[in-house]
């Protein structure tokens, strides 16, 4: 039987994006994809040719900015939009769901702008946040995964020039010390489980010219499981050619595949 297949991918901006999207989607047939920056109000989601192409869809969109969704080959149940501990929800950032016998959460993290910026320690506190919301809303025993663009690099291999970035913005100390609490909750890299070499990067600036071409890239994008789940995968990778096309998004699908098989409504162990 065919493993799981789960991908990421922020599009940065779902309408213009997709043909980029239906075409990867048809040559790479994933069954679970995660999707960020979707910038388009919830009435307007392009459902249609998703549905068409064989998925259920769940999403938390905002006008021309943020937006999450969650594209699943079985039924959701969302269990959760945004954070829920009284503070900002960033409804648009954060969405978990049920499908296919895993907790999936899909979370676009804040970019942070500048260190010396409020948006910076809003940044550091929203993964304080996300921790607690991990704490109360998901167990590191069940299966489950975190996908998303978490806008942090967590290793000098994750970054073209490690010594040049040292301290930007996606590549802090104090971000990628955030992420590794998080990490420790009880997540596991995937993509690092199956691929130890540097050069793998998900992001290419749109504002540096033949950044892609030139390899200045970072790798922010993340699929990560619980150990239980982990254990399962099979094989992961980064797919660059949704940004080799016409009109791409600045980021690139992150893959990774899982022996978990289809049993009856959903997949289960």
């Amino acid at each position: 039987m065919a493993p799981l297949r789960a991908a990421s991918f922020n599009v940065n901006g779902i309408r213009a994006r997709m043909p980029v999207l239906m075409n990867w989607i048809q040559r790479v047939q994933p069954d679970i994809l995660a999707l960020q920056e979707t910038k388009v109000p919830d009435s307007e989601f392009p459902l249609g040719p998703l549905q068409e192409a064989g998925y259920v869809c769940a999403f938390c969109g905002g006008k021309n900015f943020n937006g999450v969704a969650v594209l699943s080959r079985g039924q959701i149940q969302v269990l959760q939009e945004g954070l829920d501990d009284g503070g900002p929800p960033d409804r648009e950032r954060l969405l978990l769901v049920s499908t296919l016998g895993l907790k999936l959460l899909n979370t676009y993290v804040p970019q942070g702008t500048a260190v010396e910026s409020d948006r910076f320690h809003y940044k550091l506190r929203w993964l304080e946040r996300l921790r607690e919301f991990m704490e109360r809303r998901l167990s590191p025993h069940e299966p489950a995964l975190w996908l998303g663009d978490f806008n942090v690099a967590p290793e000098p291999m994750d970054v073209y020039d490690p010594e040049g970035l040292a301290g930007q913005i996606g590549f802090h100390p104090q971000e990628r010390a955030a992420l590794e609490r998080l990490r420790a909750w009880g997540w596991v890299d995937v993509f690092r489980l199956h691929v130890k070499e540097k050069a793998h990067y998900t992001f290419w600036d749109y504002r540096i010219r033949g950044a892609l071409s030139r390899g200045l890239g970072w790798r922010v994008d993340h699929i990560w499981a619980t150990q239980a789940l982990a254990a399962r995968s099979l094989r992961a990778w980064i797919d660059p050619e949704p940004r080799r096309g016409q009109r791409p998004s600045d980021h690139t699908p992150i893959l990774a595949e899982f022996d978990w098989h289809l049993a009856g409504q959903g997949f289960a162990s």
